[in-house]
């Protein structure tokens, strides 16, 4: 038995569970994973996020916020933060994902719900909705993951490591359209807005219908962020008229939004995400054996096309031309698929 294994069961018996009620739940893109704990009526689920990979203490005061404000955030019933050991409220297994599947002809319904919530939230004055000393999200983190994709997926393609000229030459592209999209107020960004990460709880009303997971990154950030992430999604492909819809509910709940300035941090957004995404994907292949989100890679390629059409983003759409023209905007091979 390992060191860690010999922790978890220690943990479990000191929070009043026997170590065998323990079922694999999930794993997910980070070190993070994740059991249901089940005996006879009583549930929860187990998050181990082994250090010095991961830390949960920034999901620890995240879901602390969200619960204080309404939202149905998982609460801590147990806690080793050293270890990085939690037991959370069971939240079941209804995810977006699983409904939308199950009942695509509530898709809308569940869409209305997820902005709603981010009405709500970004509804609230900052001072409410953003914890004290939350990362901001600055033109420098931006930065940083915008270049995950020279990092990662031109590698890849290239077969070499992407030149300290090139690596300029991509954030010069940048600078403005992200020094324009981090200068709007901020709200509270959740960060992984999107299907796997929300739950429909069909037994909760209003905005506590939509549960929330994995929001350890949040950030204080431009209130669009968020709203793109849910209706640009890399693992789903979602119809122009609903996207079209949600933005519209979403805008007529603030009257006082500049639309166009709201709409140019939308786009500049998507691309930076779609970007950054392209890259983490590659990296998850590359570093971490995790070939099956390559699958997604088509259409993040198809969302970046098609957020580098807005003119705020001429300069990334020129450096897009020249060094990952049409023809390397493709899918990295897989290195287990290799002979």
């Amino acid at each position: 038995m390992s060191d860690r294994e010999d922790l978890i069961i220690s943990f479990l018996k000191a929070n009043g569970w026997n170590p065998s009620a323990r079922r694999p739940l999930a794993d997910d893109a980070s070190f993070r994973r994740y059991e249901r704990l089940r005996e006879g009526m009583r549930t929860a689920v187990l998050m181990d996020a082994p250090p010095p990979q991961e830390d949960v203490r920034p999901f620890v005061a995240m879901s602390r916020h969200l619960v204080a404000l309404g939202y149905s955030a998982p609460c801590i019933t147990a806690e080793n933060l050293k270890d990085g050991l939690l037991i959370l409220e069971d939240l079941g297994d209804h995810t977006y994902t699983r409904a939308l599947s199950e009942t695509p002809e509530r898709e809308a319904e569940l869409y209305s719900t997820a902005v709603d919530l981010l009405i709500d939230l970004h509804g609230r004055p900052a001072a409410e909705s953003i914890p004290p000393g939350l990362t901001t999200y600055d033109v420098e983190l931006l930065n940083q993951e915008a270049l995950l994709l020279p990092d990662w997926f031109l590698p890849a393609i290239t077969g070499g490591p992407t030149t300290a000229q090139i690596r300029a030459s991509y954030l010069a592209a940048w600078r403005d359209s992200l020094t324009q999209a981090a200068n709007h107020p901020p709200t509270l960004v959740l960060r992984d807005f999107h299907i796997d990460n929300l739950m429909w709880l069909v037994d909760r009303n209003g905005n506590r219908a939509c549960g929330l997971l994995d929001f350890q990154d949040a950030v204080a950030g431009p209130a669009a962020y968020d709203l793109m992430s849910l209706l640009e999604d890399a693992r789903r492909d979602i119809a122009p008229d609903l996207i079209a819809n949600m933005i519209g509910r979403y805008l007529a709940a603030f009257p006082n939004l500049n639309r166009d300035a709201f709409r140019t941090v939308f786009a500049i957004l998507a691309a930076q995400r779609h970007a950054k995404v392209i890259g983490i994907f590659t990296r998850l292949c590359v570093r971490d054996a995790k070939s099956a989100y390559l699958l997604h890679i088509p259409r993040v390629w198809r969302l970046l096309d098609a957020s580098l059409k807005h003119p705020a983003l001429d300069a990334v759409a020129a450096w897009f031309a020249e060094h990952v023209p049409p023809n390397l905007r493709i899918t990295p091979p897989s290195p287990t698929r290799q002979p």
